[in-house]
């Protein structure tokens, strides 16, 4: 598994693009985070720790096309199959990948929301720190790298994983948004991914769903979409 995770380090490394969106996650997600607590005027009471993270609602489409890419990148050139030739127990290749996407976003993801924090404290006067709305922001965006690395790895195109993953994020609250009636919105808001898993940053206020339990959620559709990839690999030519 050590040769297999140093390979898979390696290839993410090395990608022409991984350096630029890593920054990007960092700076898009604090750049918007200190727009938004910078420009409102939040009334007495409002969630000041989430406004303070808005960012991370950017940062995780970068994000997504971080974790698409990881193994689009291999669709799109015909490395697989040199990849699968030399690794051949494929579900160990995705596990490697997956735990170093995770590793890496993770460390990022930790990066933008201490900074986001921090410009939250500064520009917020009555900003009271909260932990779990920032931990749970970390950890919301590495299920999300999780969750795009699935898809991505099922549908074996980096244009269609990324369509996919960000219909996921900002198409489907749209439609839930349509919807009339208010306790269909309400179960809808309890099993969509992002609107579930972003519950984790509330602190006040009538949420759909538990902080935890919306994150766990998240949890259930990255491990299914991985799960769903790993029987996908096994089955199929590569």
């Amino acid at each position: 598994m050590r040769c297999v995770l140093r390979a898979e380090w390696t290839k993410l490394r090395t990608s022409p693009g991984t350096c630029a969106l890593l920054v990007g996650v960092v700076a898009g997600t604090v750049a918007v985070s200190a727009a938004a607590a910078g420009f409102s005027d939040p009334l007495p009471g409002a969630d000041l720790p989430r406004l303070s993270l808005t960012g991370v609602q950017l940062g995780q489409a970068i994000v997504a096309v971080l974790a698409v890419l990881a193994i689009g990148d291999e669709y799109a050139s015909g490395m697989t199959a040199v990849t699968f030739t030399a690794m051949p127990r494929r579900s160990r290749v995705l596990a490697a990948k997956a735990l170093v996407v995770a590793m890496v976003v993770a460390v990022v993801a930790t990066a933008a929301v201490a900074a986001s924090v921090v410009v939250g404290r500064l520009l917020l006067p009555t900003y009271t720190l909260a932990a779990r709305p920032a931990i749970g922001s970390v950890l919301y965006l590495v299920l999300i790298a999780l969750l795009s690395l699935g898809i991505a790895t099922g549908v074996r195109s980096p244009a269609a994983g990324i369509g996919v993953v960000l219909a996921l994020l900002y198409a489907l609250p749209i439609v839930n948004a349509a919807v009339a009636d208010p306790a269909w919105q309400r179960r809808l808001l309890r099993i969509e991914p992002a609107s579930a898993g972003l519950a984790v940053q509330a602190t006040s206020g009538d949420v759909a769903i538990g902080p935890w339990k919306g994150l766990g959620v998240l949890a259930l559709w990255a491990a299914g979409a991985l799960l769903a990839a790993a029987v996908l690999l096994e089955r199929r030519d590569a």
